[in-house]
Formats: C-alpha cells, sequence, structure tokens
C-alpha cells in the first residue's frame, strides 16, 4: 500500500522563479492498484513520482510504502521497494554492459554484495526464459551490449529489469513516450502482462487519453501541483478519452490555457 499525505514541493523558493510544484497531494493506493496520472505539462505529474522515487525529499508530508515511512528516506534506499521505469529509453540501463549483465544487476538490487559469480549458469538460464516471453528474439543476443539495441527493445528490458523482483512499487513515467506508435503498442502489450501477471502497485504517468482509459484501474488528472480529479469505480469504468479531453478543454476555458495543449493531447488521442 502506497499513502501519500499532504505532500508539497516549491523550487527556487523566494526567488522570482519559484514554482509550487506539487501544492498538498494526498493519495492512498491500494495493493495491487493500477493508477494512471495524466495533465498538462507543468502539472505536477512526474514531479510527483520523483518526490515518491527520492529524487527529492519533499518539503511537507509524509509518504508511507508497505508499512514503512520513507518520506525522509534517500532515493538509493527507496529502490529496495520501487522499480522505475523513464521516458528515455536510455535511462535505468548500463549501456555498455550486456543484456545479461544489466538483468544481473536487476536481479540483485537491495541485496548484499560480495565476492562470487554475478552470472552462473542457473542465472543465465532464468534470464533466457524470462527474456524469451518478450517475443523480441533477444534471448540468444544474452551478451550484446545493451547500447546496441532499439529503443523499443531497451525499454522492454528495461520494464522487465524494474519489476525482476517485483517491487512493493512500480513506477512508469511516460515510459511509451518516446517510441514509435508499434514499439509502444509492444511495450504497453508487456506492461499490461507484467502488472496484472505479478499484481504490482503502480503509478503510471501518461500523455495518451488512449493508455488512460484500456489501462490501469484508477485515474487522476493533477493541474497545478494538485489533484483535480480522481476518477474510480463505476466512474472509472465509464470513461472515454473524449471524456478525458473534455476535461482538459474545461480546464483549458477556465485557465485560458494555450490552445496547443488541447491539440497535443488530440493528437494522442488519435
Amino acid at each position: 500500500m502506497l499513502e501519500i499525505s499532504g505532500i508539497t514541493k516549491t523550487f527556487n523558493a523566494r526567488s522570482p522563479n519559484e514554482v509550487r510544484a506539487l501544492r498538498g497531494v494526498s493519495l492512498r493506493l491500494e495493493t495491487g492498484s493500477f493508477l494512471i496520472i495524466i495533465g498538462t505539462n507543468g502539472s505536477g505529474k512526474s514531479t510527483l513520482l520523483n518526490a515518491v522515487a527520492g529524487t527529492f525529499i519533499a518539503d511537507t508530508g509524509s509518504i508511507k510504502l508497505a508499512g514503512k515511512d520513507i518520506t525522509r528516506w534517500p532515493e538509493h534506499q527507496r529502490a529496495k521497494l520501487i522499480g522505475r521505469v523513464f521516458q528515455n529509453p536510455f535511462s535505468g540501463t548500463a549501456p555498455n554492459m550486456s543484456i545479461a549483465e544489466n538483468l544481473a544487476l536487476a536481479a540483485r538490487r537491495g541485496r548484499p554484495r560480495g565476492l562470487g559469480w554475478a552470472l552462473g549458469h542457473n542465472l543465465r538460464s532464468s534470464l533466457r526464459d524470462r527474456i524469451r516471453a518478450l517475443n523480441m528474439g533477444l534471448e540468444d543476443r544474452l551478451d550484446n551490449a545493451i547500447g546496441s539495441l532499439s529503443g523499443g527493445q531497451r525499454q522492454a528490458l528495461t520494464l522487465l529489469m524494474a519489476s525482476w523482483l517485483k517491487p512493493e512499487l512500480l513506477l512508469l513515467d511516460e515510459h511509451t513516450a518516446a517510441l514509435d506508435p508499434r514499439s509502444a503498442d509492444q511495450v504497453i502489450r508487456l506492461t499490461h502482462q507484467i502488472i496484472h501477471g505479478d499484481k504490482l502497485t503502480t503509478l503510471m504517468v501518461t500523455h495518451s487519453m488512449q493508455q488512460a482509459v484500456h489501462l490501469g484501474d484508477r485515474i487522476v488528472m493533477m493541474h497545478r501541483g494538485q489533484v483535480l480529479y480522481d476518477l474510480h469505480g463505476p466512474e472509472r469504468a465509464r470513461v472515454r478519452p473524449e471524456d478525458l479531453l473534455n476535461r482538459f478543454e474545461e480546464v483549458r476555458h477556465r485557465e485560458q490555457l494555450d490552445p496547443t495543449v488541447a491539440e497535443i493531447l488530440r493528437r494522442n488521442y488519435v
């Protein structure tokens, strides 16, 4: 279970460049829930994920995960409980290391280190089986540098690495935004397979209204560092992409946002 209570974060406080990125955000996510976060640029979506991951310490509020108060934990300590996939397919991996070596590191995340072979026969066999399930033909390329792969292949492996040890929480930060449509579809299918197969508690940020309505059991819309809408239960079950777009239109008219925002969202929808 994830409990976020009254989180605030201000960057460049008391300066002309002050940005109140999070303004008292509170969310409670039950174990096994899959929450989708949407919002315009600058709404606080990725900032919220960074606060949970420990990229920075929130100014006020608290964060509890799996019964532990992680509010003041540094990022490397939270990594024992949290898996994360970034927007950039080249983040989260060591490009000059092989596929097998990257996955071996993921398999030992948070465990004691010592002297010994990181890639024994049993682990290599397990890696090959897990990679074969991706249906990307990578199971016979374990010794290839991961940096030599396409963005879609690399992002699929990054997702596999982030979920390898079944973390208490999986964070997905627009993890298909930089991919071509075909690769994005492959990674989304894998995302659905892993999350539902392992019943992972997940927070996913996306700009795609199609992804928002076809994935997850709850949708939160953020604006100006706050939760504007929280759709769950029957309301979530009935929502369509055009319903979400209409809500963005309401915000745009109310706040007089740049009209290009709506056009960007419509392109993602189509």
